[in-house]
């Protein structure tokens, strides 16, 4: 899944970028779109390292594309939008500081997503109205369709997006291929002033189902370039601190809807991402496909009872090693053994 980090231009939107994927924007790029994958750092992969001594370690990693900042006057708006659209989940920046207002920007950020959907919705929705008032073949098709998607066409008209409605499957299978803004997962991050002490201010701004994060993009960009000595002290003699960037990959997975589970053994160490409320045989055939056809079970262990008895051999002892079918729901920090033909 692609993560867009998307918002208006001047938002701070590219330092995010550079700050968790360590790689500078490219000036080149800022028509287009720039790709950089960002590995999800998981405490746990430590301690699982200090009990198998792998010789290997691996760890999952995110699509971060940042896109084209789109412009409050909206030139240009239609080409950027289109680019945005291939993004799984959004990480949306909004700025303030500098007498920026960022509730204002959010809203308006909102509101211009919200309209691009609504253009492509009452688009279908009248092309179906036209085309179930003549005899087809597949008029009973359209007609379900076009029962499926009104619903969806006047919830976007009094502007509430699709991500707060429960989509039924056939709403879910009308809306598809249409990649619509308001029905991705999002995490809003409130790019605030690097002198800004009070940050829970600003959680107030979080729309309804959406996760919020304020944080001096500026200067934490900056203080990852510093060595540790430089660094400590410039935070000592300026009273700041260093943001969890860490902490921060993990809520855009999480936004995301994803999660990790684990593979672990002296050969490797290694995180795997998949979808929450993912079966065991899609996890098998994460790893390698032949593991999903030929699947008879998976051997499960919680990474935290591994990590607190430290080892397999004491989780066996104490009955915490489970033997789960195929349908079995992998949970985070699951450590799998995927048993097959």
């Amino acid at each position: 899944m692609k993560i867009g980090i998307v918002g208006y231009q001047g938002s701070g939107k590219s330092t995010l970028f550079e700050w968790i994927t360590g790689t500078p924007a490219d000036p080149a790029q800022a028509h287009t779109a720039q790709m950089a994958m960002c590995q999800v750092p998981d405490p746990r992969v430590g301690e699982l390292c200090k009990i198998y001594k792998p010789k290997k370690i691996t760890q999952a990693a995110l699509e971060i594309v940042d896109t084209p900042g789109l412009s409050r006057s909206h030139e240009g708006s239609a080409q950027r939008l289109a680019m945005i659209r291939e993004a799984g989940c959004l990480v949306v920046v909004v700025s303030a500081w500098g007498g920026n207002n960022a509730a204002a920007d959010l809203s308006n950020f909102d509101d211009d997503l919200l309209i691009a959907d609504l253009d492509i919705m009452a688009g279908r929705v009248e092309r179906l109205k036209d085309q179930v008032r003549r005899p087809r073949p597949n008029r009973e098709e359209l007609e379900q369709e076009l029962a499926a998607l009104e619903p969806l066409h006047a919830a976007l008209e009094a502007g509430q997006p699709l991500r707060e409605i429960q989509l039924t499957p056939e709403q879910k299978k009308a809306t598809r291929s249409f990649q619509l803004f308001s029905e991705k997962p999002r995490l809003v991050v409130v790019n605030v002033a690097d002198d800004e002490t009070d940050v829970e201010q600003y959680q107030k701004l979080a729309p309804e189902g959406s996760k919020l994060v304020a944080v001096p993009l500026g200067i934490q960009l900056e203080l990852t370039k510093m060595d540790a000595e430089e660094r400590d002290e410039f935070c000592r003699e300026m009273g700041i601190e260093m943001f969890d960037r860490d902490g921060l990959i993990r809520q855009i997975m999480d936004s995301s809807k994803q999660m990790l589970f684990f593979t672990a053994g002296e050969k490797e160490v290694r995180t795997w991402m998949i979808p929450q409320q993912c079966p065991a045989v899609e996890a098998a055939g994460s790893i390698h496909t032949d593991l999903a056809r030929g699947f008879i079970r998976a051997e499960v262990i919680t990474c935290d009872d591994m990590i607190r008895l430290g080892s397999e051999r004491e989780v066996k002892a104490h009955n915490l090693a489970r033997q789960e079918p195929k349908d079995y729901i992998i949970k985070d920090g699951d450590i799998l053994n995927i048993r097959h033909n």
